[in-house]
């Protein structure tokens, strides 16, 4: 496990992961940063950059410009050992599977090999102490890079995650993680739980748009990041990528949802009215 200690950030400190392959929304988020007069060495990633949509060669080389922390997500050491699969963690036969069939063979195509290089050499785990608090940055997990923890996840699974994380680079007061395209909080054994959601994608709340955090002395605070999809939205139609993920970034809502847990997923009323 490869572990980067970014050592003790003061001031605002945004969390944010999944660009998915999505240059409006991390154009949009750079924009977001450079406002508020934070500094590069205070914007921490949680890795996808590359992914249902068809700007990941552009995003992670912005990414990497701009000298913005990150870690691998499971797309990032997917790419570096140029995988079959993307290694999201999808079970095998299921809808998100098989639409992720398309985004994977044009990430395949089209991420140079400098950034499967940079991609190879992210870390797993990135620590950084804000304040009196330490915290970790992870993917998915510890114990498997594409775990899905979900808000509504049991507290042992939390639980086994933290354990294996401090087993490796020590106590934390809270950890930081992405993958499951949702941001959330949650307190687990007097550990802050922070997802800090994707940029790239919505939520499945029905609102266009992504998600990121703000760390600041007042705490993890998850924000809405709002941007013109018109250009990504163009990039994957002219891509191909029309599985399904391109009117995600119109409605907000996403093509399958056999990856959530049955009490988050829509009601089936709400589906058929919508489509797929």
């Amino acid at each position: 496990m490869k572990i980067a200690d970014l050592g003790r950030l003061e001031g605002p400190v945004i969390l944010w992961g999944g660009a998915l392959g999505n240059l409006s929304a991390l154009q949009a988020l750079r924009a977001v940063i450079e406002e508020a007069g934070i500094p590069r060495d205070r914007v921490i990633a949680t890795g996808d950059h590359a992914g249902y949509c068809a700007e990941g060669e552009a995003c992670a080389d912005a990414v990497r410009r701009l000298g913005w922390a990150s870690i691998a997500g499971n797309v990032e050491r997917s790419l570096a050992r140029d995988a079959a699969e993307c290694g999201c963690g999808f079970d095998a036969g299921s809808t998100c599977a098989a639409l992720s069939e398309a985004w994977w063979a044009h990430a395949r195509r089209t991420v140079s090999q400098a950034t499967r290089d940079w991609a190879a050499g992210l870390p797993d785990v990135a620590v950084f102490q804000h304040g009196p608090r330490r915290y970790a940055v992870i993917h998915g997990g510890v114990t498997a890079i594409s775990r899905f923890l979900w808000p509504v996840s049991r507290q042992p699974e939390f639980a086994e995650e933290i354990g294996a994380l401090e087993a490796a680079v020590g106590p934390v007061d809270g950890v930081i993680a992405g993958h499951c395209g949702q941001a959330f909080q949650r307190v687990v054994a007097g550990r802050r739980w922070i997802n800090a959601g994707a940029i790239g994608m919505p939520p499945n709340n029905g609102v266009p748009g992504g998600q990121y955090v703000r760390l600041d002395d007042a705490g993890a605070h998850i924000l809405r990041l709002s941007y013109d999809p018109a250009p990504s939205l163009a990039a994957m139609r002219a891509a191909g990528l029309t599985q399904g993920y391109d009117r995600t970034l119109e409605t907000g809502l996403w093509p399958s949802e056999d990856i959530l847990p049955p009490q988050m997923r829509r009601q089936p009323e709400a589906r058929d009215a919508i489509g797929p």
